[in-house]
C-alpha cells in the first residue's frame, strides 16, 4: 500500500515536472508579440513561477523514486535507473544555468526582447527533451547492459 502511494506521488510530481512547460510554450508565442511592457512582465512573473513549481515538484520527484527505488527492491546499478540519474543530474545543471540568468536579465539595459524569447523557447525544448528521455528511461525500464 505504501508503495502504491509513493509511485502515485512519483507520477503526479513527473507530471508538475514537465507539465507546465507544454502551457509555457503558447504563453513564449504571445510574449513573441507583446508591446505592452507591463503585459510582458506578467508573462515573465509567470514563467518564473512555473519554474519555481518545477524544481520543487523535482523536489518531490527525486524523492518519491528514491524511496520506490528502495522499497521495490531495484539495484541501484540496474542500467535504466543508472542512466535515469544521469539524464536527471543533466537537467538540474541545465534548470539551473538555463533560465534564471536569461530571466535575469529582463528590465536590464542587456535585455533585447527578441534573444530573450528565442532563449527562453530553445531552453523549454532542451528541457522538455531531457525529461521526455527520463520519464522514457522510468516507464519503459530498458536493459542496457
Amino acid at each position: 500500500m505504501i508503495y502504491s502511494i509513493i509511485v502515485f506521488i512519483h507520477v503526479i510530481s513527473a507530471i508538475l515536472s514537465i507539465g507546465p512547460f507544454f502551457v509555457l510554450l503558447p504563453m513564449l508565442k504571445k510574449m513573441r508579440t507583446t508591446e505592452n511592457h507591463h503585459a510582458l512582465e506578467a508573462y515573465v512573473g509567470t514563467f518564473s513561477t512555473a519554474i519555481r513549481i518545477v524544481k520543487h515538484a523535482g523536489h518531490v520527484l527525486v524523492t518519491t523514486g528514491l524511496l520506490a527505488m528502495w522499497l521495490g527492491g531495484w539495484n541501484l546499478m540496474t542500467s535504466w535507473i543508472v542512466m535515469t540519474f544521469a539524464v536527471m543530474i543533466s537537467s538540474i545543471v541545465f534548470l539551473a544555468s538555463a533560465f534564471k540568468p536569461t530571466i535575469r536579465t529582463f528590465n536590464t539595459p542587456e535585455f533585447d526582447q527578441q534573444q530573450f524569447i528565442n532563449k527562453l523557447v530553445k531552453s523549454v525544448w532542451i528541457y522538455i527533451v531531457l525529461l521526455s528521455i527520463m520519464l522514457w528511461f522510468m516507464v519503459a525500464k530498458p536493459t542496457l547492459w
